[in-house]
C-alpha cells in the first residue's frame, strides 16, 4: 500500500502562493506518476498536473500553467505543488494521488492512491 499526506494549505490573499507538500510513505516505488486535484465545494475533482517519476516531465492543467511548478524528491519521498498568482478560483481542497504506472494520466480513476486533502482558500 501507499500512503499519501498532504500539507501546506491555508488562508492566503489574492495575488500569492502556496507550496504544498504530498510526502509519500509505504510502497514508495508503487508512486510512480503522481499528480494533484482539486476540488471545490460542489464541484467534480479537477485535473491540476501530474509528473512522472523521474521528475524531468510534467503536465498542467490549462487553468494553472504558466504559475504552476510540480516536483518531487524521491530520496525525501515527498511531491511538491508551487502555486503562483492565486486568485479566489483557486479555492478548492488539494489532492495529491499517485498511480503505479506511466503514462499521460489527468483523470481521477486513473490513479490508485490518494491523500486526504488539504484545504486551500483565497481572499479576494
Amino acid at each position: 500500500q501507499v500512503q499519501l499526506v498532504e500539507s501546506g494549505g491555508g488562508l492566503v490573499q489574492a495575488g500569492g502562493s502556496l507550496r504544498l507538500s504530498c510526502v509519500v510513505s509505504g510502497r514508495t516505488f508503487s508512486a510512480v506518476t503522481m499528480a494533484w486535484f482539486r476540488q471545490a465545494p460542489g464541484k467534480e475533482r479537477q485535473f491540476v498536473g501530474r509528473i512522472n517519476w523521474r521528475g524531468d516531465s510534467t503536465y498542467y492543467a490549462d487553468s494553472v500553467k504558466g504559475r504552476s511548478a510540480i516536483s518531487r524528491d524521491n530520496a525525501k519521498n515527498t511531491m511538491y505543488l508551487q502555486i503562483d498568482s492565486l486568485n479566489p478560483e483557486d479555492t478548492a481542497v488539494y489532492f495529491c494521488a499517485a498511480a503505479s504506472y506511466p503514462g499521460l494520466l489527468s483523470r481521477p480513476h486513473e490513479y490508485n492512491y490518494w491523500g486526504q486533502g488539504t484545504q486551500v482558500t483565497v481572499s479576494a
